[in-house]
């Protein structure tokens, strides 16, 4: 009797602790829906780490997880759900499913055509040789069948895909927040088509019945809605993303530079990691269509926007090393190089698992020698005195040769449109995941402009000697610009004049109205 009562009792307290745990579970789910209620911003720490504790006993327990990914949806911690619920990420999966299959691919060495089809034939016929006895399970075809109908499973993913979805939009994966949404769509209109399908014939017995099925009481949901409106503007990105990308790879530059500045330029915000993606687009169709200036601008951008960016320090190096600007460039391959070494040291590529790279991981070590022999290269020429010789008219967009007006206009037009006071404009547009990364977004962008700024005011004051000696060097031309010069600043004394004899005669007429003083007016190198 000893020996058959001891199984009976550990069954019981293990059933007793799993019970007391569902218990803990359902009472923590509870309270922590209680405290949101409230909506007090004080309670909300407190709920969420009572889901977490939820979740420490029960990982599958569908609402503490349902609840804990809405509320941090709605703290706009979106980083958060996309940590929490990175296993639906479809891009995920499908590089995952890459690195997989590539992985047996490259271990498998022997893979002719009889192997192939001795593999068919072993899919084709089972094995039988395993001649063992299987009980067959109630519990598992109940389980099995459950499963089958669909209904719980088909909610569980339906707040999965919309709760990820809108997280994924926010954070810049917009391919991965379009699959999502209308995954989770699909799964909303099935669900209420099943419900439509289920409901009884007693329900359209009477008029009042039927009226109350037609015409809900219960006001529609606003939820479905922005939804709509969300993939909507995502599918409006991705479709001007993709006719950008189209006509830069045709090499039409200047209708790939309008579609990304539409995007960029646009009434809603946009996030992120999209903008930064943008920006990195554009700079390379400014990078082809010879605008040296303008990439310049769109890489600062976009590393203001995300600092890790490989392909915008590659792009900014080569094009200062276009305009033989080799220190700044030397400076953005020292960059590379201290970044690639953070990645094989940590074994990792930047950024969350989720991030999408335009490069893998195999690639880093082909990439860092590259990168040491145009460090190499470039740090002998800057010995051997190459450093002053920077090419400003192509950074200006100047040709050789060009007048002072052309010189004048040019500098003006890159003087307005690159100040540093209008470096965090784009800021506006943009919309961040956290708010904590705005006051550093905002330095990074106006020490870059700032730099940029003072290389365009290096290269104006060059180029007007070069073109101030060329003009000396014309007969006849000396002359009149002497005389012009001296027609521009004798009316700039009379308008000036005409200003103070004005403020004069202003200040005579206060000065009689019964104020005790009249307004001196006074302005340096005129009597008024």
């Amino acid at each position: 009797m000893t020996m058959n009562s001891s199984p009976s009792h550990g069954a019981i307290e293990k059933k007793y602790w799993w019970l007391t745990n569902k218990k803990r579970v359902e009472m923590y789910t509870k309270d922590a829906k209680t405290l949101l209620a409230s909506h007090e911003h004080t309670h909300i720490a407190t709920a969420i780490a009572l889901l977490d504790a939820a979740l420490a006993l029960s990982p599958k327990h569908e609402p503490a997880m349902e609840l804990k990914a809405t509320t941090l949806l709605h703290l706009r911690r979106f980083t958060e759900v996309a940590n929490m619920l990175q296993d639906y990420i479809p891009s995920l999966k499908l590089s995952n499913d890459d690195s997989s299959s590539s992985s047996l691919s490259s271990s498998s060495s022997l893979s002719d055509k009889s192997q192939s089809f001795t593999r068919e034939r072993v899919k084709l016929l089972p094995d039988r040789s395993d001649h063992s006895f299987k009980c067959f399970s109630v519990s598992d075809l109940k389980k099995r069948i459950v499963n089958g109908l669909g209904k719980n499973r088909d909610h569980e993913d339906q707040w999965r895909y919309l709760i990820l979805g809108q997280a994924c939009c926010h954070l810049g994966l917009m391919e991965d927040a379009m699959a999502l949404l209308q995954a989770g769509k699909r799964l909303a209109s099935a669900a209420h088509r099943r419900e439509s399908i289920c409901w009884s014939d007693d329900s359209f017995a009477s008029s009042s019945h039927l009226f109350t099925i037609n015409q809900p009481q219960t006001p529609p949901r606003t939820d479905t809605d922005t939804i709509c409106h969300l993939l909507s503007h995502i599918k409006l990105l991705l479709r001007r993303k993709t006719a950008a990308i189209a006509t830069a790879e045709a090499g039409l530059y200047a209708e790939s530079i309008r579609h990304f500045t539409k995007i960029i330029n646009g009434r809603r915000s946009v996030p992120q990691r999209f903008l930064a993606e943008c920006y990195m687009h554009r700079a390379e169709a400014y990078q082809s269509a010879g605008r040296i200036a303008e990439a310049i601008t769109d890489c600062n951008r976009t590393l203001a926007l995300d600092p890790s960016c490989i392909e915008a320090l590659t792009t900014r190096s080569s094009l200062y090393k276009c305009i033989n600007c080799l220190t700044d460039s030397l400076h953005d391959l020292e960059h590379l190089k201290l970044l690639y070494n953070s990645i094989l040291r940590d074994r990792k590529l930047p950024g969350p698992t989720w991030k999408r790279q335009r490069f893998g991981y195999h690639e880093i070590p082909g990439k860092l020698c590259s990168i040491a022999a145009k460090i190499n290269e470039q740090k002998k020429r800057v010995a051997g005195g190459e450093i002053g010789t920077v090419d400003y008219y192509a950074l200006m967009g100047l040709r050789r040769g060009c007048s002072q007006a052309k010189l004048e206009r040019a500098y003006l037009l890159l003087t307005l449109r690159y100040n540093p006071d209008k470096s965090t404009s784009f800021i506006d547009r943009c919309e961040f995941s956290d708010e904590q990364d705005v006051d550093s977004v905002k330095d990074r962008a106006r020490m870059s402009s700032l730099l940029l700024y003072r290389l365009i005011q290096r290269g104006y004051s060059k180029v007007m000697k070069i073109v101030l000696e060329e003009d000396e060097s014309k007969p006849g031309v000396t002359a009149t610009i002497t005389s012009k010069n001296v027609n521009q600043i004798e009316k700039k004394n009379t308008f000036q004049g005409v200003f103070c004899r004005d403020l004069a005669v202003v200040g005579n007429l206060l000065s009689q109205t019964g104020f005790s003083r009249p307004i001196q007016v006074k302005y340096e190198g005129l009597s008024c």
